[in-house]
């Protein structure tokens, strides 16, 4: 059996208004759609209007079938969720910077809050459940990002830069170049500029003007100082402007993948990907939002490593199928097909079709998917084939 799966796209400011549209073929809602969801997570559960071969009764959602279900869908009978989550995400303008906690941190986190009274939806809350959020994101379109702390070196050259262009820096920057003397010392910079002191917010003024004076154009520091420029655009006067020019920034071709480990600070600038992730909401956010900001708790969950950004390197198990495995419960594989058959693991997993015609075939069902459309396949699915001339994407449960 597969249940299929569709969802309307939220919408949030900023997403795109058509990249979510181009990807499923879909005419666009006019409205900035950012991501598409396709699991059980409760703020936006897949409905199922149908299953392949037709069963009675059915379910409205994924959730639902889950609950009632578990063994059959999950190979569970004490499962209650679908322990991931696909999005298509379409991004127009930045995304906050930010960072997920480890297993551990995540535990601790979750119990502290609860322990301390806050409530689940209060604006101060940082953890919404006691789970650790790894992520990764393969680019569909070009895609844009910043992930983990530059080198010292390049750093180094960020301070150099400024001191040059700003011979007589006002206090706050002055204070910002004192820290950056150590440029191996990430930890008191990012404490200091989130710190909501005046110095600081100076300082974010000042940085902004001199990224965009005529002489930054020539610095060695050119591109960071052009993504200071980007960011104050659509966050002015926010101290992430300043943290972002610490952190890579990334440009990923098609079907190129990022992985932002536990404790990575990251963003996500533009494009249109695929994200798989553990259904889990717990998001500390360093910047570039008028979101919470926990700057003691980010501080504690952050690791200050520097260095390269490292792209998660696929597998290719066959000329038409690759596979995005990182150290996560998790795997997306991508599927070429031309004319051809590939066998692969089946459930508990979401399959989504981005072009072509399809057909997924397992021990209880086939059936012709074309673009946009999507599949659940049940645990009870061990394994399926996939013939046809399009492409799909398949998300699997560890």
């Amino acid at each position: 059996m597969f249940i299929e799966l569709v969802n309307t796209p939220r919408l949030y400011a900023w997403g795109s208004y058509d990249g979510i549209a181009d990807f499923t073929g879909h005419q666009p809602s006019g409205e900035p759609e950012a991501e598409l969801w396709f699991g059980t997570h409760p703020g936006s559960p897949s409905l199922t209007s149908r299953t392949f071969p037709p069963s009675e009764p059915g379910h409205a959602t994924l959730r639902d079938w889950v609950a009632a279900e578990p063994e059959l869908l999950l190979g569970d009978p004490d499962a209650t969720e679908l322990p991931i989550l696909l999005k298509v995400l379409a991004a127009r303008t930045p995304l906050s910077l930010q960072v997920h906690p480890s297993p551990e941190q995540a535990e601790h986190g979750y119990a502290d809050e609860v322990a301390r009274g806050i409530a689940v939806d209060a604006f101060s809350r940082s953890y919404k459940d006691p789970f650790p959020k790894p992520e990764i994101i393969v680019a569909v379109t070009e895609f844009e990002g910043l992930c983990g702390f530059r080198p010292s070196t390049e750093v180094a050259a960020f301070a150099a830069d400024l001191t040059a262009l700003a011979p007589q820096p006002s206090p706050g920057l002055a204070q910002l170049l004192e820290l950056l003397a150590d440029p191996t010392a990430m930890e008191p910079v990012v404490d200091w500029l989130l710190s909501g002191e005046a110095s600081a917010a100076e300082c974010v003024s000042e940085v902004i003007a001199l990224a965009g004076s005529a002489a930054a154009a020539g610095t060695v520091s050119a591109a960071t100082f052009r993504t200071v420029i980007e960011l104050a655009e659509h966050y002015p006067g926010d101290p992430g402007v300043v943290v972002a020019a610490l952190l890579n920034r990334i440009a990923l071709r098609p079907g190129e993948c990022m992985f932002a480990a536990a404790g990575v600070l990251h963003a996500y600038l533009r494009g249109v990907g695929i994200e798989l992730m553990t259904a889990s909401d717990n998001v500390l956010r360093g910047g570039l939002t008028p979101k919470h900001v926990d700057t003691g708790e980010l501080l504690r969950v952050l690791s200050f490593d520097q260095g390269e950004p490292a792209l998660l390197a696929p597998g290719r198990p066959t000329d038409n199928v690759t596979v995005y495995a990182p150290p996560a419960p998790f795997e997306l594989t991508v599927v070429d097909l031309a004319d051809s058959t590939e066998q692969l693991h089946g459930g508990p997993a979401i399959l989504l079709v981005e072009r072509g015609a399809v057909t997924l075939t397992g021990a209880e069902a086939s059936v012709t998917l074309e673009r946009g459309q999507a599949v659940f396949i049940p645990a009870s699915e061990a394994d399926v084939s996939l013939s046809g001339t399009g492409r799909a994407w398949l998300a699997s449960a560890g």
